[in-house]
C-alpha cells in the first residue's frame, strides 16, 4: 500500500511539473524555517495557482506516559502539491499575493527516520510515513518573513502498523529568491 501511495505521488508530481508556469504563484522560492522546526524548503510554481513544495527539516515528538517523559527531534522529508485558491480575491481586496501569500488546499506527504538525532525517545519502528489532504495558508511579508500553517487528516504507516492521524504543521522563517 505504501509503495502505491508513493508511486502515485511521484507520477503526479512528474506530470504536473510538465505544465507551463504563468503569473500567479512564484516561479521558485527558497525558504529557511528557523523557529520551532528548523529546515530548508523549496517551492516551485507548476501552473498559475499550483506549486510543488519540498522540505528537508526536523520534527519534534514528545511522549508522556505514567511518570516517564521522552522527546525526540527527528530528520524529516516532506513533499506537497499545493493549489492556491484565493489569489483573485486577495488582489481584489488590495492584499499581497507575492511570495505565494494565500490560502491553499494540498496533498502532502511526510517521511521520518525512526531514530532521533537528538533526544531519548526510542520508537519501535525504522520509519514513519504519512500522506493526506490539508488546508493551509502562507503569508510572506516584504521583509521576507514567512509564516505558514497546515491542518488536515492523514493516513500514517510504519513497518509495524497503519493508522489515521491529524496533520498539523506550523512554520516561521524567511523566504529568499522570490
Amino acid at each position: 500500500m505504501k509503495n502505491i501511495i508513493t508511486l502515485i505521488f511521484v507520477l503526479s508530481a512528474t506530470l504536473i511539473s510538465a505544465q507551463n508556469t504563468t503569473s500567479g504563484v512564484e516561479d521558485h522560492m527558497f525558504k529557511a524555517n528557523l523557529l520551532l522546526t528548523p529546515g530548508l524548503e523549496y517551492e516551485v510554481g507548476v501552473s498559475k495557482n499550483a506549486t510543488l513544495d519540498f522540505r528537508l527539516g526536523t520534527g519534534l515528538a514528545y511522549v508522556k506516559s505514567n511518570n516517564d517523559e521522552d522527546y525526540g527531534i527527528f530528520l524529516t522529508f516532506e513533499g506537497a502539491y499545493r493549489y492556491y485558491y484565493n489569489f483573485e480575491k486577495r488582489v481584489a481586496k488590495g492584499k499581497n499575493i507575492s511570495g505565494n501569500s494565500g490560502n491553499y488546499i494540498a496533498l502532502t506527504t511526510f517521511f521520518a527516520n525512526g531514530d532521533p538525532i537528538i533526544g531519548d525517545l526510542e520508537l519501535a519502528t525504522d520509519y514513519l510515513g504519512q500522506v493526506g489532504p490539508v488546508w493551509g495558508f502562507q503569508r510572506t511579508y516584504n521583509s521576507g518573513f514567512n509564516l505558514g500553517l497546515e491542518l488536515g487528516v492523514g493516513y500514517a504507516f510504519n513497518d509495524n502498523d497503519s493508522f489515521v492521524t491529524p496533520i498539523v504543521g506550523f512554520r516561521l522563517g524567511w523566504a529568499f529568491g522570490r
